[in-house]
Order: C-alpha cells, then sequence, then structure tokens
C-alpha cells in the first residue's frame, strides 16, 4: 500500500489576502443593500444648496469637513445633517458636549443618537472608522483637532467602504490646509430675523462651501425654522478668493 499524499504547507499570506478580498466584497455589499434601503445616495439639504452640488447633496459614503467659526452654529448645523441621513447616528467626541434635547430642534432625535466619548485621539480615530465601516449605521460626527492627511485618507476609505455619511467637526484654524474630505465648510452665526427683544429667534448661518470636489465654492445665509432649513436669497452666492497673507 502507498503511502499517502503529503499535504501542501499552507500559504498563509494567499490564505489571508483571499480572506481580506472576501470580507471587502461583503462591506461593499452591505453598503450598496444600506443604500439601496434608504432610497438615496445624497442627503439634501435645500434646493439652493443641493443645486450647487454635483451630487444633488451631500453624498454618503463620503467624509465631509466643517470648520466651526462658531461652535454652536456648527454643532446645529452638523445635527441637521445627521437627522437627515436617517438610522442609529454616533457622536464620538473627547467629552461630549452635544446636548440631545437641543439636537432634536434640529430633528436628530435623542433615541437616535449615540454618545461616544474617547479622551485619546488614536481611541476616537479608531471608533470613527469601525463606525464608518458599519453599514447598518446612518451617519457618524468626529469631533477632532488638526488631523493629518493620511488618519483623514483612512476615514475617507472606511465612509466608502460601508456607505455611512461622516462627518468632521474642527475648529477653524487652518481653512487652506489639504484634506481628504470630499466637502469642506465653515459655519458662522448670522443675526436672527427676530424683532423682539424678548425672543432669541429661529437659529440662522453663514454657510461656506470651502472646497467641494468637482464643485466650485460658494456661501449662503439660511435659518432653521420649524418647516425646516431656507436660504435667505434661495441662490449660492460665488465665494470670494481670499487673500493671501
Amino acid at each position: 500500500m502507498s503511502a499517502p499524499p503529503i499535504p501542501a504547507p499552507l500559504d498563509r499570506p494567499a490564505l489571508i489576502s483571499a480572506l481580506r478580498a472576501r470580507i471587502a466584497r461583503m462591506e461593499r455589499a452591505g453598503a450598496a443593500e444600506a443604500l439601496a434601503a434608504r432610497g438615496e445616495d445624497a442627503v439634501p439639504l435645500t434646493q439652493a444648496i443641493d443645486s450647487a452640488l454635483p451630487w444633488g447633496g451631500l453624498p454618503r459614503a463620503a467624509l465631509h469637513e466643517i470648520l466651526a467659526a462658531e461652535p454652536g452654529a456648527a454643532a446645529g448645523f452638523a445635527a441637521l445633517v445627521l437627522a437627515r441621513a436617517g438610522g442609529t447616528v454616533l457622536w464620538i467626541a473627547p467629552e461630549p458636549d452635544a446636548w440631545p434635547p437641543g439636537l432634536a430642534r434640529f430633528g436628530l432625535s435623542p433615541a437616535r443618537l449615540v454618545l461616544v466619548r474617547a479622551p485619546r485621539e488614536q481611541d476616537a480615530l479608531w471608533a470613527m472608522e469601525e463606525t464608518l465601516r458599519c453599514p447598518a449605521v446612518g451617519a457618524a460626527l468626529l469631533v477632532a483637532g488638526e488631523l493629518d492627511l493620511t488618519a483623514a485618507r483612512r476615514l475617507q476609505l472606511a465612509a466608502e467602504a460601508g456607505g455611512v455619511l461622516g462627518l468632521l467637526l474642527r475648529p477653524d484654524e487652518d481653512s487652506a490646509a489639504p484634506t481628504a474630505a470630499l466637502t469642506r465648510w465653515r459655519i458662522g452665526a448670522a443675526p436672527t430675523e427676530s424683532q423682539s427683544p424678548h425672543e432669541i429667534g429661529d437659529p440662522a448661518w453663514n454657510l461656506e462651501l470651502l472646497r467641494c470636489r468637482g464643485g466650485r465654492p460658494a456661501s449662503w445665509r439660511a435659518a432653521w425654522h420649524a418647516d425646516g432649513l431656507v436660504t435667505e436669497d434661495g441662490a449660492a452666492r460665488a465665494t470670494p478668493a481670499r487673500r493671501r497673507a
């Protein structure tokens, strides 16, 4: 009787590579199913803003950067975007100071909001990347300081894999720095329309689209009313070029 053949040695690198490729295909399939279930590939804002964006709104499966010229206004605008993304939303920050009842004014239900406390930068980036890869999540926001381009590219790739809309909420410090995000915004506060000293009035924002892949910079003045977001004149204003010091 002949001896049984000796099995070939296991090619571990090839096996790992095949498993990674299979997982990637599963992630892309999950992202496609999630997008199909939501029925749209972009999150709508207003007709005026959507018409200025190449995708007809803020695209999912992408990273978007918000520079906070005024922290409260930027947080309110971010809440509006997160609310319209649908599904479960994660708010990741060193010390989450988001106030759920206040965010609910912009349509973001506290029942859909998960606050994640991540004091260390590497933990926050890990949590954001893993969240963006999960098709079951609607959107995720990361409150960050200075972020290097490599880390931002990882987050963009994670968003593409999971089909999730990602927001980076950062201080308005260097708007000329390179970014891997699909769009970059600067959000500031605008005077309220209230004529009464006893009423605060509806939130109003100065929205600046600083960068847009495939699009052009623009700006709007917008206000949040009970029936939604309304731009001042219904049209985009071209953003003038800023002088370099």
